[in-house]
């Protein structure tokens, strides 16, 4: 079955979200309007309307699409690498690359965060559900280099990657991604050091 545009519904609905996902992480959400999405997506109104109800369920959608990008590399950065140091690293590298890539402007959450900030909104919430799965992830992996520890610890890298991702947009994103991986380095290989001599 196709659109009146001769577009199937599947392909509207990853146009719409490709073209969301671009505007909307390049120059912020709420400065993004719904006729202006639908435009560059080279869509009709009805089209849009029969895959999201309104402008919110885009976003939402939009904030889900990252997050499973994000799920994905973090799980394949561990599947690569058994060791939980060697995964921390490993997740700590593709933040640092995403860091230098072309076109990067920070975290797509907490650049929403900045205009979701009400708790109740659906959207703030989408917000602190994935920087919770990112913090628990963090949390088990550094339980299995010092259980002691591994909450401040997990924190403490949440807290170095946030300010590499504000620090990236504003300076050298090399110097950034480099400081930024070296901190994270001399974070996990001293509780793992540390670990080693209790045991």
């Amino acid at each position: 079955m196709t659109s009146e545009t001769g577009v199937r519904p599947s392909e509207a609905r990853r146009r719409l979200l490709s073209t969301a996902t671009r505007i909307f992480y390049a120059e912020g959400i709420h400065s993004v309007g719904v006729d202006r999405i639908i435009a560059e997506a080279a869509i009709t109104r009805a089209t849009f309307y029969r895959h999201f109800p309104g402008k919110k369920d885009l976003v939402l959608t939009y904030l889900r699409e990252v997050h499973e990008m994000d799920r994905s590399a973090t799980d394949a950065a561990i599947a690569a690498n058994p060791a939980p140091v060697d995964a921390l690293l490993a997740i700590a590298h593709g933040i640092a690359q995403g860091i230098q890539s072309p076109g990067f402007r920070g975290c797509a959450f907490l650049n929403a965060a900045a205009e979701y900030p009400d708790d109740d909104d659906p959207v703030h919430q989408e917000i602190i559900a994935h920087r919770q799965w990112f913090l628990d992830t963090l949390t088990g992996l550094m339980a299995d280099v010092d259980p002691e520890t591994a909450e401040p610890a997990a924190r403490h890298f949440v807290m170095l990657r946030d300010g590499a991702m504000a620090s990236g947009c504003l300076f050298d994103p090399t110097l950034v991604a480099e400081t930024f991986v070296r901190g994270i380095e001399g974070l996990v290989r001293t509780r793992s050091a540390s670990y080693q001599r209790k045991v």
